[in-house]
């Protein structure tokens, strides 16, 4: 009965269509994260990719080129490096955040070190592109390579934004489109490309990718606040710790009196945090209704992606696509 149920959840159903293709996936993935000489590099990429994560982004790119009529094999390749690249900015980013837990387990750089993380993402980067070349395709290569330099754009956009209370909501979206919708939006827009599609069905895909990402960061955002520890697989105010403006904050101090301004004047600005000031920064976002008011942005965002899906051929995994959005807003890990 537990796995019925499972398979009724859009993100389930996606994978058991895409089954066969995501066993590819993985198989291309773990020979490709092999290293004759350095054995770390495997060490450190197998904890962060077999750490049961969704495995979302392959899926799109699969998903969309089998939409397109595409019957492979390239879209195994596309999937793989889109996975790659997703994988090694995560590791980057928990150098960047100093963070000590992911997906519920240590981070690798906690195991190992800094160092490690860093090289070892880099050779993913570099792997990847070994792979999107593989495809002969100088179109994918491009929107992938674009893609690539558009992440690391947002992460550094992040970097000058963060703990500067004038950060609006506008930047705050150039952040996540960079650092997390621009790998939804190539996944989509490449399975496309590499099918063959229209240009007005590779534009929907890419739409569809972007808003799609854009409500997902939106809702991983909302839930460092209104998650679960032990679900979403961190501990709950771990942006607040780290001084990062996420929409919550943003809608917070925009509709701040004097003394909440002073607050995240302290806790934000200056770093200054103690004892009680978690709670006392979801206290002022329950009183304002911030925490609503991005899970609804969330919604939005899901609504745009799930409009574009209009222009697409009808077909099941066209139906699974939308009714992934719906999954997207309500999740809770």
């Amino acid at each position: 009965m537990e796995r019925l149920d499972k398979a009724h959840k859009p993100h389930d159903r996606l994978a058991e269509a895409l089954a066969d293709d995501m066993a590819a996936v993985n198989t291309l993935i773990r020979t490709r994260m092999a290293s004759e000489h350095a054995p770390r590099i495997p060490e450190v990429t197998a904890h962060l990719v077999e750490a049961g994560g969704k495995r979302l982004r392959p899926m799109l790119t699969l998903a969309a080129a089998r939409l397109c009529g595409y019957s492979g094999p390239y879209h195994v390749h596309l999937a793989a490096t889109v996975e790659f690249i997703h994988t090694a900015t995560l590791l980057h980013d928990d150098v960047v955040d100093e963070s000590a837990q992911r997906r519920g387990r240590p981070t690798a750089n906690l195991l190992w070190d800094n160092k490690s993380s860093v090289l070892v993402g880099d050779y993913l980067f570099a792997r990847s592109f070994q792979l999107m070349t593989e495809t002969g395709n100088l179109r994918v290569l491009d929107i992938l390579a674009n893609a690539s330099a558009v992440i690391a754009e947002g992460e550094v956009l992040q970097l000058t934004a963060a703990q500067d209370l004038r950060t609006s909501e506008a930047v705050y979206l150039q952040v996540i489109r960079g650092k997390t919708a621009a790998l939804f939006s190539a996944a989509t827009e490449v399975g496309g490309v590499i099918a063959g599609a229209t240009e007005a069905q590779v534009r929907a895909l890419f739409t569809f990718g972007d808003a799609l990402g854009v409500a997902f960061q939106i809702v991983d955002d909302y839930l460092d606040y209104a998650g679960e520890a032990g679900v979403i697989g961190k501990n709950i105010g771990d942006d607040f710790r780290e001084r990062k403006l996420t929409l919550p904050v943003i809608l917070a101090v925009a509709r701040a009196d004097a003394p909440e301004r002073a607050f995240w004047g302290r806790v934000i600005e200056n770093g200054d945090q103690r004892d009680g000031d978690v709670e006392q920064a979801l206290a002022i976002m329950s009183r304002h209704g911030t925490l609503e008011a991005t899970r609804a942005e969330a919604r939005r965002w899901a609504g745009h992606a799930r409009e574009a899906l209009a222009a697409l051929p009808a077909h099941p995994l066209r139906e699974m696509l939308s009714d992934l959005t719906d999954y997207v807003v309500a999740r809770t890990a």
